[in-house]
C-alpha cells in the first residue's frame, strides 16, 4: 500500500469520524480503508486508531501521525504543482477561509487572483474564527481572512497582513418604493437596538462585537432571530419585518439586487481590522506567494476600498 494514499484515507476518517463515511468519501470499500490503515500501523509499529465495536477516535501516536500526514500530503501537493510549472507563472491549489462576514471580500480576491494567474485555483471556505485558526495550524488552509484581533491571540503565531476596517450599517427594507435611490440617512447605534433586530448567533465573533458596542452604551439587546448564515439574515430583513447589522463588504454584495436600505451606524463609529493571516514560518509554496504578492498590490487595494470597509451607500 502506497504510504500517501493510506496517508489520505487516515486524513479522511480523521474529517468524518466514521469508518463507512470516510470510505465513501475515498471512493473505496471500508474493508479497503481499515485494511489501509492497519498496514499503515504495521509499518510505523504502532497503534493509530482506537477500535471498538466502530470509530473510537485516535490514539496519542495516531495524533502525531496525522499533524505529520497533513503536513506530508501538502508539501506532496505542492511539490506536485511546482513540477507542472512550465514557466515561472504559479499553478496549484489555494485554500482560502473567511469568516461569514468576509466572504464576499474573500471571494473578489479569489476571482482576481485567478484572471492574475489562471493556474491558480483557490478553494474558498467559510469558516469561524476558531476553524480559521486550527486550518491554518493543521494545514487544511493556506490563507486566512479574519479579525485582527483574534489573530493575534492565536498559537502558534501568525503572519498578519492589513486588508480593510470593517463599518456597519442597518440594513432594512425601504418605506417607499424611491427610498432605496435616495441616499441613506445615518442611524446611532442606540436608535439600532431598540429595532426588531436579526442578529449572527454567538459564538460568532461578529456577535461578540456587536454584544460589546451595545454593552458599551448601557443596552440590551434581546434579538427577534439569530442566525450563522448570512444569507438567511439578508432573506429574513428582505421578507420580514426584522433589521440587520452587517458589515459594508456585505453591504457591497446586497445593495445591487435586495432592494433594502443600508444606514450607517453612527455615535460612535465602530471599525474592525480585518486582516490576512498565515502560519508565521511559511509554506514555501509559490502559490501562497504569489497570492500574498497580489493581496499587498495597489490594484487590490484599489478594490478593497471599493467594495470593504466604509462604503459611499
Amino acid at each position: 500500500m502506497n504510504t500517501l494514499t493510506a496517508m489520505r484515507y487516515l486524513l479522511a476518517l480523521q474529517e468524518h469520524q466514521h469508518f463507512g463515511r470516510a470510505a465513501q468519501a475515498s471512493h473505496i470499500t471500508q474493508p479497503a480503508l481499515s485494511n489501509a490503515i492497519k498496514a499503515l500501523e504495521s509499518q510505523l509499529g504502532v497503534v493509530i486508531v482506537k477500535r471498538g465495536r466502530s470509530f473510537a477516535g485516535f490514539t496519542a501516536e495516531g495524533e502525531k501521525v496525522l499533524v505529520r500526514a497533513q503536513r506530508m500530503l501538502r508539501e506532496y501537493e505542492q511539490l506536485s504543482d511546482e513540477l507542472r510549472m512550465q514557466t515561472d507563472e504559479p499553478v496549484g491549489h489555494l485554500r482560502l477561509g473567511a469568516v461569514p462576514t468576509a466572504i464576499p471580500v474573500a471571494t473578489r480576491l479569489a476571482n482576481s487572483l485567478q484572471m492574475l494567474h489562471p493556474g491558480i485555483h483557490t478553494t474558498v471556505l467559510s469558516c469561524s474564527s476558531d476553524e480559521l485558526e486550527h486550518g491554518l495550524t493543521d494545514l487544511k488552509l493556506d490563507l486566512a481572512l479574519g479579525y485582527e484581533e483574534r489573530a493575534n491571540q492565536a498559537v502558534p503565531k501568525l503572519t498578519l497582513i492589513a486588508q480593510y476596517e470593517e463599518a456597519y450599517f442597518l440594513l432594512k427594507k425601504p418605506h417607499d418604493s424611491a427610498a432605496n435611490q435616495r441616499p441613506a440617512t445615518a442611524v446611532t447605534w442606540r436608535e439600532a437596538s431598540s429595532q426588531p433586530l436579526c442578529l449572527l448567533a454567538p459564538p460568532m465573533h461578529n456577535r461578540v462585537i456587536l454584544e460589546a458596542m451595545f454593552k458599551k452604551l448601557g443596552v440590551q439587546v434581546k434579538p427577534a432571530m439569530e442566525t450563522n448564515s448570512l444569507l438567511a439574515l439578508a432573506i429574513s430583513v428582505q421578507a420580514g419585518r426584522v433589521q440587520a447589522i452587517v458589515p459594508g463588504a456585505m453591504v457591497g454584495a446586497l445593495m445591487n439586487t435586495s432592494g433594502l436600505v443600508a444606514c450607517p451606524l453612527v455615535e460612535p463609529q465602530l471599525r474592525t481590522p480585518m486582516v490576512l493571516m498565515h502560519l508565521a514560518q511559511g509554506s514555501g509554496s509559490v502559490v501562497l506567494d504569489a497570492t500574498l504578492r497580489f493581496a499587498q498590490s495597489t490594484d487590490w487595494h484599489a478594490q478593497l476600498a471599493k467594495y470593504a470597509g466604509a462604503l459611499q451607500i
